[in-house]
């Protein structure tokens, strides 16, 4: 699936200033792995789960939210439901990194579980598909490993993490996608798409379960495609009633 000439290939492709700042993400998710860890075991739940989640679920916020449900007494299938619905932002990442992860099932297996927002952030920041390429397996892998390494130690150490809250180790998750997003909002259509999601999810958060106004959120992507959409028709027909009078005067 990976050869050690893969691996050490996609590592030559990186430079450094892009090593450093997935290096960054990999801290970074390292700690709130450590504090994900130190939630589940302190409300109750078996040191197992959040290793075992970590390794089959890997993502972070589905994670958070299934342990939450559970511990405050949710239905485990209820909650199996809501981290579904969290992550099916994921379906377009696929479109968005399908050419990245390889022809070989094996190898497609591996990228799609790598997929999350941090990896598809990086891959899409670069220009030449060798470089996404690159940015995508190298955070995808990092972040694989740094992410159950915090876990582990999280879940061992147990309570003696304490309040996560109060160490801030909560907040270290959205900052860090917060941080991704910024250099994206210089785009006009892509600050609109954020906006009205922003907006969307804000307003619909206290009617709806957790994790749904996420998934509503993405109207704004909808909308802007949309308003791409009729801007690129009215230009279609302005340019071809332009091309007829034209042709109208030449006659």
């Amino acid at each position: 699936m990976f050869s050690i000439g893969v691996v050490r290939s996609i590592w030559r492709t990186l430079d450094r200033d892009l090593a450093r700042d997935i290096a960054l993400v990999c801290l970074a998710d390292a700690l709130v792995g450590i504090s994900f860890g130190a939630i589940t075991v302190g409300s109750g739940l078996p040191l197992w789960l959040p290793m075992l989640l970590s390794v089959v679920v890997f993502a972070g916020a589905a994670q958070f939210m299934f342990v939450g449900l559970v511990a405050s007494g949710g239905n485990p299938v209820a909650a199996v439901v809501a981290a579904l619905l969290l992550n099916a932002r994921h379906v377009p990442f696929g479109f968005a990194v399908a050419d990245l992860l390889g022809r070989r099932w094996a190898s497609r297996l591996l990228g799609t579980h790598l997929m999350i927002d941090e990896t598809v952030a990086f891959a899409l920041a670069q220009r030449e598909r060798e470089r996404r390429r690159a940015a995508y397996w190298g955070c995808g892998l990092g972040l694989f490993v740094a992410w159950n390494l915090g876990v582990v130690v999280g879940a061992v150490v147990g309570t003696a993490v304490g309040d996560t809250a109060a160490l801030g180790l909560d907040a270290a998750f959205p900052a860090v996608l917060l941080a991704l997003v910024l250099p994206a909002l210089r785009d006009a259509d892509t600050r609109r798409a954020v906006l009205v999601g922003v907006a969307v999810a804000l307003a619909t958060a206290p009617f709806v379960p957790a994790g749904l106004p996420v998934l509503l959120g993405l109207v704004g992507v909808v909308a802007v495609l949309r308003r791409g959409a009729t801007e690129t028709t009215d230009e279609q027909e302005q340019a071809l009633a332009d091309r007829r009078g034209g042709e109208g005067t030449a006659g």
